[in-house]
């Protein structure tokens, strides 16, 4: 049996090597081949549509109408060729995707405002028709529209990271690790807890702490990886980290 089944690097890590880049995907996006263009949009529409709808609510939309505003505004991405005027060599993919949204609403007349969910746009795999406030968090008045983007767009990059956590520890089917260690994610929370945790995991409480260590390093380089994604250099990370911790803290 193996005697420390949690602290072992799961399979699916990769120590330092990074996904391919959303910059990279913005220019494959702004390619001619139809196909890859379709695909690229699915995943930017996956990764980023809560804080593009977040923002357009705070905007004083209502639900259905930011919904129908969401659905338009990634369509047109490719259709209005707006992703060729991103540059991959300047700036953030998050300013970039704020920016194209800001000018659409500005661009967006009283009767697109008014169109039927997904009628006569790219068909996109958005899943905006679960009711609020189940699946987003209720408007802050007394942040601005680019306030509470800034801040969902960091929520769902976290949400991604303990996504991938939860999937690379739970894997191997030891379904329950990830949820059994998550609560140590940001502080000790003493030497009791290891008992209780060893004893759900039937593991020792050495492997718990040695869990514990591995869950937080990956945390870490998971954040990083993501960040990375979305920022011009390597030597922007730290700078986009503290901006984000700032955010959510704020």
């Amino acid at each position: 049996m193996d005697p420390d089944p949690i602290s072992r690097p799961p399979a699916t890590a990769a120590a330092g090597r990074f996904r391919t880049t959303h910059w990279s995907l913005v220019l494959q996006a702004a390619g001619t081949e139809e196909e890859a263009s379709q695909a690229a949009l699915e995943r930017l529409c996956t990764g980023y549509w809560p804080a593009v709808y977040t923002f357009i609510r705070q905007r004083g939309n209502a639900p259905e109408t930011a919904q129908d505003l969401t659905q338009t505004f990634f369509a047109r991405l490719l259709e209005k060729e707006w992703l060729r005027q991103a540059d991959a060599t300047k700036g953030r993919f998050r300013t970039f995707l704020l920016t194209a949204v800001t000018r659409f609403l500005a661009n967006t007349y009283e009767r697109e405002q008014a169109i039927k969910r997904g009628g006569g746009q790219i068909p996109i795999a958005l899943d905006t028709t679960i009711p609020e406030p189940g699946w987003v968090v209720p408007l802050q008045r007394d942040r601005t529209p680019e306030e509470e983007y800034d801040r969902r767009w960091a929520e769902t990059l976290l949400e991604r990271v303990l996504l991938r956590l939860r999937e690379e520890f739970d894997g191997g089917g030891r379904t329950g690790r990830f949820e059994a260690l998550k609560e140590f994610l940001t502080g000790d929370r003493g030497e009791q807890p290891y008992a209780g945790v060893a004893t759900r995991l039937g593991v020792s409480e050495s492997a718990v702490k040695s869990g514990i260590y591995r869950l937080r390093q990956r945390y870490g380089e998971l954040v990083r990886e993501e960040i990375a994604e979305t920022v011009d250099s390597p030597a922007e990370v730290d700078d986009e980290i503290r901006y984000l911790l700032t955010v959510l803290a704020g």
